[in-house]
């Protein structure tokens, strides 16, 4: 059972967010990266499916050379080997744009099982795995909290709102976007990183899955982000108590409408 799990270094957590000089991103110089949280559940997912079936698991992202960090996390993990795709799109790429390079640059390995995050925690989209599913003529499911795989098909639990799941039966190969929490993430060993230093890592560009980041590039852009001003008003209300809360409640009816 051959496994391609897609993953999407982010900015750590606890990084400062500090817009750069044209206001449409933030400046990466201030920045530590990790590996993107839903994505790390798609990986343990996929790697305890290849303990119970067999086969492999290939890790495949997207970005410039510092992506090699989250990359070696997979491989020390337990991914067998990685496809990295060498583009440094930044937040120029949509969803869409995206989807297209990670669809050219696995279509030629012809997996059982795509698995992806549900969401990146940076944009948030939850597009990409779906529109990977699309260009590559897979079925698809989302938000799966469980995954039971048969002879040439499987059943997936899908959470559902205000508390409720939804059990679907699929067919092979097919795509799932995993929800965070699904398993218990493992660490990486001391010899799963030394292993890693030796497992392949095939490189590749847009240039030679016949792309450009350019021309993807054009269907959307991020014309400016902002941080919201916060403001502060304090309004002291004169009067007797019987007074001043009459006027209070007036506020908050036709200024404050929570009333």
């Amino acid at each position: 059972m051959k496994i391609i799990v897609c993953i999407k270094q982010v900015p750590a957590k606890d990084s400062p967010l500090r817009l750069n000089e044209e206001s449409t991103w933030v400046r990466e110089a201030d920045l530590s990266f990790e590996i993107n949280e839903p994505d790390a559940y798609a990986l343990e997912e996929a790697l305890q499916l290849r303990e119970k079936h067999g086969g492999e698991v290939v890790a495949c992202s997207i970005g410039p050379a510092r992506a090699q960090q989250v990359i070696r996390e997979a491989l020390a993990k337990g991914a067998d080997r990685a496809i990295h795709i060498e583009e440094d799109p930044g937040a120029r790429l949509d969803s869409y744009g995206t989807a297209r390079l990670i669809a050219e640059a696995i279509r030629a390995e012809k997996p059982d099982l795509i698995c992806t995050g549900l969401q990146s925690d940076d944009l948030g989209a939850a597009q990409t795995g779906v529109i990977v599913a699309e260009l590559l003529g897979l079925p698809h499911a989302t938000i799966i909290m469980d995954v039971q795989v048969a002879e040439g098909h499987m059943k997936v639990k899908r959470e559902l709102e205000g508390g409720w799941f939804q059990w679907v039966e699929m067919p092979l190969p097919a795509l799932l976007t995993i929800q965070s929490g699904i398993n218990k993430l493992r660490y990486a060993t001391l010899k799963g990183i030394k292993a890693a230093k030796t497992k392949e890592i095939r490189r590749v560009t847009a240039a030679d899955l016949g792309l450009t980041v350019d021309a993807l590039a054009g269907r959307q852009k991020i014309h400016k982000i902002y941080v919201p001003v916060k403001t502060k008003k304090t309004e002291f209300i004169q009067g007797s108590p019987k007074e001043a809360a009459a006027a209070l409640v007036e506020k908050l009816q036709r200024e404050a409408r929570v009333l």
